[in-house]
């Protein structure tokens, strides 16, 4: 009996003495959007980013325990006409041909309440890192989860509009980014 009893207490400190990984989820590109809104003339002007892809470690319990990267090709901004597409990829813009991707990087992640959650990290992007937080949230049922937020980025701070594009009357100063981000559990 006192082996027994000696064994579950092994097996037990074993167990809890192995801190739990967070696991890793893997996007689903043909669901997930990475859109963004900037302002002509306090209108409106919608695009996507056409390619992106999504790292993820997370458990919502453990959110600490968790990171995030997120990796967009430039040249993959969509504002749905060619000619503005081309104008965006020029050094004026994000002058994609020198740097072909904006990365942001996390490792620190909070949970605010119930689903909400925020990621606090670099942005790099045009040659330039800045910090910012990426306000989400978060959905989960069984293999599959949701991250949703949005945030807004000004394009001052990265160079993005430059020469005569600068100022802020034409185009404006934010850009609203919207996440939708579909993972799955996985390597």
């Amino acid at each position: 009996m006192m082996r027994l009893l000696a064994l579950l207490v092994m097996m037990l400190a074993t167990t809890t003495s192995v801190p739990a990984r967070a696991a890793d989820w893997k996007m689903d590109a043909a669901a997930s959007r990475l859109e963004f809104t900037a302002t002509f003339e306090r209108t409106a002007a919608p695009g996507a980013f056409r390619q992106f892809d999504t790292r993820l470690r997370f458990e919502a319990e453990r959110p600490a325990e968790g990171s995030l990267e997120v990796t967009v090709a430039v040249n993959s901004a969509d504002m749905n006409s060619a000619d503005v597409n081309k104008a965006i990829g020029g050094a004026e813009w994000f002058d994609s041909a020198r740097f072909p991707q904006a990365v942001f990087q996390s490792s620190d992640i909070r949970r605010l309440d119930a689903n909400r959650y925020l990621a606090r990290g670099k942005l790099s992007l045009k040659g330039v890192q800045q910090q910012i937080e990426v306000p989400f949230t978060w959905t989960q049922n069984s293999e599959a989860a949701r991250m949703e937020g949005e945030l807004v980025v000004k394009r001052g701070a990265f160079g993005i509009g430059t020469g005569e594009w600068a100022a802020t009357n034409v185009i404006g100063p934010d850009v609203k980014i919207r996440i939708d981000v579909r993972l799955r559990r996985g390597s």
